[in-house]
């Protein structure tokens, strides 16, 4: 059987065990620039076979939330070599996720207080994370969005393509495309958020395509092998919902099967809750989803995530279930949590109260097992 702790090679990444840390939102970078103290953070959990970042724009409209990183400025850029090199002077290995909200945005965190965009111009119904004029944080009703026009798509996966090569240029040893949690290419996937009727909108081929064109465009600029997807077929998260996402993401996972990637993250249920949440009114069949892909020659590493323990990651991997199991929450209060998996020793519990914003406390001084 395969071990947790094993090594395994995920494209062109070599890592060092199949235990990862999931992307976690902590609004600690003013101006989109990581900090100093974002270095410290990622280094401390270098041990992680694969570390993910915390989800990074791609451009000044693909920010969301307050303090979130960006990978369009040179200031970013520099901010997040700092980040790379602690992370592979420890060792570890590390993707940025790549990011755009879509809707779920405010007109004060975009460019000259522009609505957000989305496929159909749907509210989202749902709250982000923005600075008050007193300097506090704290979250509002997300914006009234637009509907991108069909000529501005072209741009948009530019965009993406240049945060790619922006990500390897910053020392990343790959990317994670942000297609999860009713984002915007998720936005663009379900069928009660997108009422297009142009080539992106319809059939489920239409409703995919941005995301497949996506992900074309940066295996093109950087690899397949150095190029990763988190998708959440069923997660409500961000009023995202679908009629019937099984034929969704099963056609999904076969196309992505050409492509060469490096990885398949996925989140199984609903993000941070219930693993069997059903959307359309059926459970969800995950290992078809899974065989879609390697049915059509998918040779991704798949990552799943969503309320795993020592023991259920365990016998994901070793029933072959995953490659590799990706844990949130837990990595933030530990950073040392492969070596606390691997000795079945207690957790440290987590403080939700410093998980957005801040500085040092609950992000850079929980104690480790030394």
């Amino acid at each position: 059987m395969t071990s947790l702790f094993a090594p395994m090679t995920l494209g062109d990444i070599n890592v060092a065990n199949r235990i990862a840390m999931a992307p976690l939102t902590r609004n600690r970078s003013p101006k989109a620039i990581p900090l100093p103290i974002t270095a410290t953070y990622y280094a401390q959990r270098a041990t992680a076979g694969l570390l993910v970042t915390e989800g990074t724009a791609i451009s000044r409209q693909a920010q969301g939330y307050a303090d979130v990183p960006g990978l369009y400025t040179p200031e970013a850029i520099e901010g997040w070599k700092a980040v790379t090199r602690a992370v592979h002077d420890k060792g570890g290995k590390i993707v940025t996720q790549l990011w755009h909200v879509g809707a779920i945005s405010h007109t004060s965190l975009q460019e000259n207080g522009a609505a957000p965009v989305s496929p159909s111009g749907i509210p989202a119904q749902s709250k982000t994370y923005v600075i008050n004029e007193d300097g506090t944080g704290g979250f509002v009703e997300t914006s009234v969005p637009r509907a991108l026009e069909t000529d501005e798509i072209p741009g948009l996966i530019e965009d993406y393509r240049k945060a790619a090569r922006a990500a390897m240029d910053a020392g990343f040893d790959g990317v994670e495309i942000h297609a999860a949690n009713g984002y915007l290419l998720q936005q663009f996937m379900s069928s009660e958020s997108n009422k297009r009727s142009d080539a992106y909108g319809g059939s489920i081929e239409n409703r995919i395509r941005l995301t497949l064109e996506v992900v074309q465009a940066i295996v093109q600029e950087i690899g397949g092998g150095r190029t990763g997807i988190r998708l959440s077929p069923v997660t409500p998260a961000n009023n995202n919902a679908d009629a019937d996402p099984q034929p969704v993401y099963n056609l999904l996972a076969e196309k992505l099967a050409g492509l060469g990637l490096a990885f398949i993250h996925v989140v199984e249920g609903a993000t941070g809750g219930p693993r069997d949440h059903q959307m359309g009114g059926k459970p969800f069949d995950w290992e078809e989803f899974r065989n879609s892909h390697r049915k059509a020659g998918g040779k991704a590493a798949w990552i799943v995530n969503n309320g795993y323990t020592a023991e259920t990651a365990r016998k994901a991997v070793e029933s072959g279930h995953a490659d590799m199991v990706a844990f949130g929450k837990a990595f933030i209060s530990n950073p040392d949590l492969v070596r606390r998996l691997r000795e079945d020793a207690p957790l440290n519990e987590w403080d939700q109260s410093t998980f957005y914003g801040g500085g040092e406390k609950g992000y850079t001084d929980y104690p480790t097992l030394d």
